[in-house]
């Protein structure tokens, strides 16, 4: 059993991307203190430490597509917190534009009135990932914003490339939003979510559905720690460019795989006219490679007058949503997150 275990944890890291803990770096390439790390992430972090892999390669990105999902499930659990209860759990496809496209729908109530859809896309760098292993990060979302959330198994890399995961995550969206009734529901409006390039596929889709509407009308946004640009180097991505979260390694190869132009405005946000987007909740870790960029798009969004409630999680990595059995006070950063989420609901509700 402790064997299994072991080899578990390994496979659920190598799905994730963690690698060892090491020193950040300045700009100039120099050791700096070493910020602030929570105790639980500090062990998390360490626990790699004598489970190094190799970086991603399209070979290995072969030899996760053969896992099992019921396998990826279990790995997964290692580090994640288990499903919960739920009164719906129900899987559909839909057409989408390179083929069906799998949806799961997540809801705590088995009937509900008309309102709000939360359409949720996982992270995992545009290559790995997937409904299964978000699966308890969607059902937390359903349960404590009390909404119906549906999950997208949008296209990867490296098979397909860009623009093929933006285009399913629009075309999503826009069929939720008229097919309420093959979930036995009315929906009224949506929100939209993602964790990591997910949450880079929620700028997308929020800025292509304020260009041409779907069917009803988009409420909010929760991007979690998003990639909003990537043209540029910030402090953040070279002071926990290794041992925080993220390799450096993987990241390029991600890049690769995905092979979108850094400028495309389908995959860098930041520079786009931001006005005219819902109301937001933004999430960053603060050890994360990606914060400044999060920190810049809040910023910016601010500035158009868009409501924002922005939280970053001190001490915490990039991920931690999908780590909470690993990093137990990630529970308390997503109850946060969930309820700003919440609140913001409510008030965007309440308008005329």
């Amino acid at each position: 059993m402790a064997r299994l275990k072991t080899a578990l944890l390994a496979a659920a890291f190598a799905v994730s991307g963690i690698v060892p803990l090491a020193a950040p770096l300045s700009a100039k390439g120099e050791t700096v203190a070493a910020p602030y790390v929570r105790p639980d992430v500090q062990n998390f972090l360490k626990m790699m430490q004598s489970r190094a892999r190799p970086p991603m390669t399209d070979e290995g990105v072969k030899q996760m597509r053969k896992i099992p999902p019921e396998m990826m499930a279990q790995m997964m659990s290692v580090i994640e917190a288990p499903l919960g209860a739920l009164a719906v759990d129900k899987t559909l496809t839909m057409p989408g534009p390179g083929g069906p496209i799998e949806l799961r729908l997540f809801d705590a109530r088995a009937e509900r009135p008309a309102g709000p859809v939360l359409v949720f896309y996982h992270g995992g760098g545009f290559i790995s990932g997937g409904i299964v292993t978000h699966a308890p990060l969607a059902a937390e979302m359903a349960r404590q914003i009390d909404i119906p959330v549906v999950s997208v198994e949008y296209r990867l890399s490296p098979e397909n490339k860009f623009p093929a995961a933006p285009d399913d995550a629009e075309a999503a969206a826009r069929w939720i939003a008229s097919n309420g009734a093959a979930m036995g529901r009315e929906f009224d409006g949506l929100i939209l979510s993602g964790d990591s390039a997910g949450g880079t596929l929620t700028l997308v889709t929020a800025l292509a559905l304020r260009d041409k509407p779907a069917s009803v009308p988009l409420r909010m946004m929760i991007p979690l720690y998003p990639m909003t640009d990537a043209t540029k180097a910030y402090p953040s991505s070279i002071a926990f460019s290794d041992g925080y979260g993220l390799s450096t390694k993987d990241m390029v190869y991600y890049g690769k795989a995905y092979a979108a132009d850094l400028k495309n405005p389908r995959h860098t946000t930041l520079y786009r006219d931001l006005t005219g987007l819902p109301p937001t909740v933004l999430v960053t870790a603060a050890l994360d490679p990606l914060r400044d960029g999060g920190r810049a798009f809040a910023a910016k969004l601010i500035q158009t007058g868009t409501p924002v409630a922005y939280y970053e999680a001190q001490g915490n990595i990039h991920g931690f949503a999908t780590y909470r059995r690993g990093i137990p006070s990630s529970q308390g950063d997503l109850d946060k997150v969930l309820a700003m989420a919440k609140a913001m609901l409510e008030k965007v509700s309440a308008k005329p």
